[in-house]
C-alpha cells in the first residue's frame, strides 16, 4: 500500500501502478505520518521515500524509531535524504542502526540535489505496540 495525502499524486500513483501492470498495489490517499492511516496492513515493507529533506531532524528520528514496530523481522525499509550540509546520513544510517536496522545498501548518489537512498532490513523482533500519534510533520516551503 502506497500512502499519499495530495488527491492529486494518489490519483498519479494509481494510474502509473495500473499502467506498469502492479494490480496488488494499492494506493490510499490519506495521512502517511498517521499510523492509524495504514495500521490495517501491517506489518510490512516500508518505504520512506521524499520524508527525510522536509521534516525537521527530530521528526526523521521519531519516524526511525517507530521503522521497527511497522515490520516484522526480515522485512526491509527503503528510505532517501539529501546530504547538503549540514549531512544528516550518517545519523539517520545510525538510528536505523540503533532500532536493529543491518543496513544493506546506502548510495550516494552524485547529483545536483545529493541524494541518497538508504536500504536497511529489520534484524531482530519487531517492536510490540504500534506509535501513537504523528510520526511527522511537512516544513511549509
Amino acid at each position: 500500500m502506497l500512502v499519499e495525502s495530495d488527491e492529486r499524486n494518489a490519483g498519479l500513483a494509481r494510474r502509473a501502478a495500473a499502467g506498469q501492470g502492479l494490480a496488488k498495489v494499492e494506493v490510499c490517499q490519506a495521512d502517511a505520518s498517521l499510523v492509524a492511516s495504514f495500521a490495517d496492513v501491517l506489518p510490512a515493507d516500508v518505504l520512506l521515500c521524499g520524508i527525510f529533506g522536509n521534516v525537521s531532524d527530530r521528526d526523521i528520528k521519531r519516524a526511525v524509531q517507530a521503522a521497527p514496530a511497522l515490520c516484522r523481522a526480515g522485512t526491509t525499509v527503503i528510505w532517501t535524504r539529501h546530504r547538503r550540509p549540514p549531512d544528516l546520513t550518517p545519523q539517520v544510517r545510525a538510528w536505523f542502526a540503533g532500532g536493529g536496522f543491518a543496513e544493506i545498501a546506502f548510495d550516494a548518489l552524485q547529483t545536483t540535489a545529493l541524494t541518497s537512498v538508504g536500504v536497511g532490513r529489520l534484524s531482530r523482533a519487531p517492536a510490540v505496540e504500534l506509535p501513537r500519534g504523528r510520526l511527522f510533520t511537512f516544513r511549509s516551503a
